[in-house]
């Protein structure tokens, strides 16, 4: 029997190893702090949509700043119970200097039942999210809404 798991978890391991990305591409939400939301905005670069989530990379505007109506957003209703007021008002800027941050939006199929317009590269977009804590590792930020195409999202959940 550990053999079987072995061999199991070996050919899983060798699987992900020969799909470019894929044995880093997921992880758990643990590791991003929730307590500390930030934002960003700019222009996408590379995107790639899918499972277990899209992603993309944001080089962030030259003048990087909070908009002053940020905490008045008008935000979607959605299944999840989320405190977006508060989220918004405790946004901040990143500490970090990255003109370039890797974006994990919500999966494919949540992005696709609030209707959000496919992301291309060169599309302004803003989002407000976590990164790991403390900042540290690379400039990853979770987005838990999406300001896209004059429209909001929230991503932690499907639309209510």
């Amino acid at each position: 029997m550990q053999r079987r798991q072995l061999l199991i978890y070996t050919s899983g391991t060798l699987a992900a190893l020969a799909v470019p990305g894929l044995a880093r591409a997921h992880h758990g939400w643990g590791s991003f702090d929730a307590t500390q939301p930030i934002y960003l905005e700019g222009r996408a670069a590379a995107v790639v949509g899918g499972n277990p989530h899209t992603e993309l990379d944001l080089v962030l505007a030259d003048k990087l700043a909070l908009p002053a109506d940020l905490a008045q957003r008008t935000l979607p209703a959605q299944t999840a119970s989320v405190d977006g007021r508060d989220i918004l008002g405790r946004a901040r800027l990143p500490r970090r200097n990255e003109r370039q941050w890797h974006i994990e939006l919500a999966p494919l199929s949540r992005l696709q039942a609030w209707k959000v317009a496919e992301i291309k590269p060169g599309d302004t977009l803003a989002v407000v999210g976590y990164t790991f804590a403390e900042e540290k590792g690379r400039a990853v930020l979770r987005a838990e809404f999406l300001f896209s195409g004059g429209g909001v999202y929230g991503l932690r959940s499907s639309p209510a």
